[in-house]
């Protein structure tokens, strides 16, 4: 596993209202969450940037307010059109 180190203002913290390892944590979520809805990692390769299992992911998508379907409406009716 790589580790990476970040150089943030102590102020951040305080703004948060987090601990540095609480801020990591969350930190990792968001950015696999905002990945995954961009489409640019799958839902379980998102949950491995988290470090969270899948089923902990799917419920940190819908603390952020994102769908865990990365189908939109229409490539979803077209899809179930093209299975008939």
């Amino acid at each position: 596993m790589i580790q990476l180190t970040l150089q943030l203002p102590e102020s951040v913290f305080a703004a948060l209202h987090q601990a540095p390892d609480e801020f990591v944590r969350e930190m990792r979520v968001a950015a696999a969450v905002k990945w995954y809805e961009l489409g640019r990692v799958s839902q379980g390769r998102a949950a491995e940037i988290a470090g969270l299992s899948r089923a902990a992911f799917i419920s940190a998508l819908s603390r952020y307010q994102v769908s865990p379907f990365q189908y939109t409406a229409a490539e979803l009716t077209e899809e179930l059109q093209d299975a008939d």
